[in-house]
């Protein structure tokens, strides 16, 4: 373990040992619901903030600072590792990534270049070096978006409601959609494998859309690539997470994965993952609109998901089931950090 970190409750929670509470994080904890980073954004884009290691590494480190949260995910986007591959992608605000070249053939996924993390993305790994080498005492989680998400962007040529051309090409240029799962298998393995490197004491696979597909289309078209992807990372010995949204249907399939933790959003009780047979650790899943309420229905969800996450064997983490959103207030966050901290030790206790 990292000499720096000095709570390492996630990464115990991660692989099934024993913790003293229940450890939590949020998705998007750093960003548009913070003022001090909407402050930022006046100034600076958000591929503006990424590329200076010394901002991003504030942006990263602030929610762990503010909330008191067990863990600091990394502040950086999907896309940050496309442009290397020669992905003409840019960040539109209101809009998400627009790809200005779209993948529509064989021809096209050939062209793909391939990463070399330390001169094409420098200042990622920069940033977690100073993270974790200087400024956390918490676990920092890399992470990467995975093969059909980051897909299904440059098929589509930027965000979707229903993911037609993404299946379409699936379906109908199979040669070419599995030559563009090799190709986006190879980046994430490169990139993450760096990112680890540079300090990152676990990892987080976002697959944000993949819900769109159904079990056995997931099982031919996309789960071989991701078991290259999570055997390749296995040997790095950090723990390994998997997230997508509305993908309840595919828990049970990531479960099979060679990974250490199941990310559940808010739709699949955890009571439920369990009962379909989930042992490994799990992460989540309250709707991140609840923080909107009042406190009381706060707490109550949250005590419903705590107690059903302290009775799984596997290991817990708490979490949101998707990212904070920007009307979320930060004072919210941070005595929802202390509830769940208090009200879990005393219930180890």
């Amino acid at each position: 373990m990292d000499m720096m970190i000095k709570n390492d409750t996630f990464l115990r929670a991660c692989r099934g040992e024993a913790t003293e509470y229940v450890p939590v994080w949020y998705m998007r904890q750093a960003g548009r619901s913070q003022p001090e980073y909407r402050a930022l954004k006046e100034k600076y884009s958000l591929f503006e903030i990424t590329h200076q290691p010394e901002l991003c590494a504030y942006v990263t480190r602030l929610p762990v600072e503010q909330y008191n949260v067990d863990a600091a995910i990394l502040y950086k986007d999907i896309m940050s590792p496309l442009p290397a591959i020669g992905v003409d992608v840019d960040i539109k605000a209101g809009i998400g990534p627009v790809i200005a070249n779209p993948i529509r053939s064989l021809a096209d996924v050939e062209r793909l270049g391939e990463i070399d993390p330390e001169s094409d993305v420098p200042y990622v790994l920069e940033t977690i070096r100073i993270l974790t080498k200087e400024q956390l005492t918490v676990p920092l989680i890399g992470f990467a978006g995975a093969p059909f998400t980051l897909a299904s962007y440059m098929i589509e040529g930027g965000p979707s409601k229903n993911y037609n051309k993404t299946k379409a090409f699936m379906y109908a240029e199979p040669k070419a959609w599995f030559a563009l799962m090799d190709k986006l298998a190879d980046m994430t393995i490169r990139y993450v494998k760096a990112q680890i490197r540079a300090g990152a004491s676990a990892i987080q696979i976002f697959d944000s859309w993949v819900g769109a597909v159904n079990v056995a289309d997931y099982r031919q078209f996309i789960k071989p690539t991701m078991e290259r992807i999570f055997t390749a990372l296995r040997d790095e010995n950090v723990p390994l997470i998997m997230f997508g949204v509305g993908a309840s249907h595919l828990a049970k399939e990531w479960h099979d994965l060679p990974l250490d933790v199941v990310g559940l959003d808010w739709r699949l009780p955890i009571r439920e993952a369990k009962d379909m047979g989930l042992t490994k650790a799990l992460q989540g899943n309250l709707d991140p609109a609840v923080l909107l309420a009042p406190w009381e229905v706060i707490e109550a969800r949250v005590k419903q998901i705590l107690d059903e996450g302290m009775a799984h064997e596997g290991g817990y983490v708490f979490n949101l089931g998707h990212g904070i959103f920007p009307q979320i207030q930060p004072e919210t966050l941070k005595r929802l950090t202390a509830f769940i901290h208090e009200y879990s030790a005393k219930r180890k206790g």
